[in-house]
């Protein structure tokens, strides 16, 4: 379903409404106005982090979604799901391309937005997402059944043959919504939700909505032209306190640099739920002097650890005793029961022992 602008309903299960090889074009305004139309790759315009939302007037400020960024060319002969870095993603996700050459027919279009996937408890999953991506042929079509994909629009790079890089972002906003407007566009597109209420924008920050899949808040000014590859927007990530025992570290263990947390399972199994940032200086010191080290059968004595997602390198290690807990600050993305980003480790929790923590639950 599309999320209207003007009525951003609140958080629910599930979702609110030719291959080329050229390299990357970022386009000045005097190639923009030259061409009819735009051609992929585009590197999209990214945002850059910030710590907390900015106040100053004139901005607009959109919900994000826990996806993948992609640019839809919606343009007749040309159909092209591109992927933030130029590749097509067409193979994979046949229902959002036949969405595409329909919408070509009738209203040519450029669009920019984050392509999700509901798992089966409503919540966005980027892990499902991902296991798609790399599907084509029959398997692409029996996922895009079983698991259809959507792509939240927020933003509208051409129109007919009418480029839009250089029109400001309230322009193309309303021109996107008018789009959605008289087309009646409904699955696979969806309009995400936008506003300048910093107070509703506060509300996309809440544990309600990351439980459904919102990682936090893009912010951008209204006057702003689009400028593809350039961090030109900011973007605030929600974030919620967690607890956890320490099951291993990186470094010395008395003089610790990141952690390894996890939680016990139903069956009595330590799981790995996150691993974090680097420690401040203070917090090695304090945490170094509380850990004891592991005792014979330690869970993950035999386990490999990656050093990063996407990558098989393994992560050197220390076990120490699973006993001493932990709080730690957290963004949404999590994936079958473990934070796929860095944790920021805020304070030991001595009052609190691991079987009183929440179960580990993929």
């Amino acid at each position: 379903m599309a999320v209207s602008l003007r009525r951003v309903p609140p958080p629910a299960a599930g979702i609110p409404g030719e291959t080329r090889a050229a390299r990357p074009v970022l386009f000045s305004g005097s190639l923009v106005a030259a061409v009819s139309d735009l051609s992929p790759p585009v590197l999209p315009m990214l945002a850059r982090p910030v710590a907390r939302m900015p106040r100053r007037q004139g901005l607009a400020m959109e919900a994000k979604w826990d996806g993948f960024r992609a640019v839809c060319f919606a343009l007749p002969g040309r159909c092209f799901l591109q992927s933030r870095r130029g590749a097509d993603m067409a193979h994979a996700f046949p229902e959002v391309v036949r969405a595409a050459r329909e919408l070509a027919a009738v209203e040519p279009c450029v669009l920019d937005g984050e392509l999700v996937v509901a798992g089966d408890q409503g919540r966005l999953d980027f892990e499902l997402l991902a296991a798609r991506s790399r599907r084509s042929g029959r398997r692409a079509a029996a996922s895009a059944l079983a698991h259809p994909a959507h792509l939240i629009c927020f933003d509208l790079l051409q129109l007919g043959g009418r480029v839009l890089l250089e029109e400001p972002y309230w322009q193309r906003r309303l021109l996107l919504e008018d789009v959605f407007a008289r087309r009646g566009l409904a699955a696979p597109w969806a309009l995400c939700p936008s506003t300048r209420d910093a107070a509703q924008a506060q509300e996309w920050l809440s544990p309600e909505w990351a439980a459904v899949g919102v990682e936090g808040v893009v912010v951008k000014p209204v006057g702003q032209l689009y400028r593809p590859g350039e961090r030109g927007w900011a973007k605030l990530r929600s974030r919620t306190a967690h607890d956890a025992v320490i099951g291993a570290v990186t470094g010395p263990v008395t003089m610790p640099e990141t952690l390894l947390l996890g939680r016990w399972d139903p069956a009595g199994r330590l799981r790995l739920v996150a691993r974090s940032t680097p420690l401040s200086v203070s917090l090695r010191q304090r945490i170094g002097g509380e850990l004891g080290l592991a005792r014979p059968g330690h869970p993950w004595r035999d386990v490999t650890f990656s050093a990063g997602w996407g990558t098989r390198e393994p992560l050197q290690h220390r076990c120490v005793d699973p006993a001493l807990v932990v709080e730690f600050e957290a963004d949404a993305a999590l994936d079958s029961g473990r934070w796929r980003h860095p944790v920021r480790v805020r304070r030991l929790r001595p009052d609190l022992a691991g079987e009183e923590l929440p179960a580990f639950r993929a």
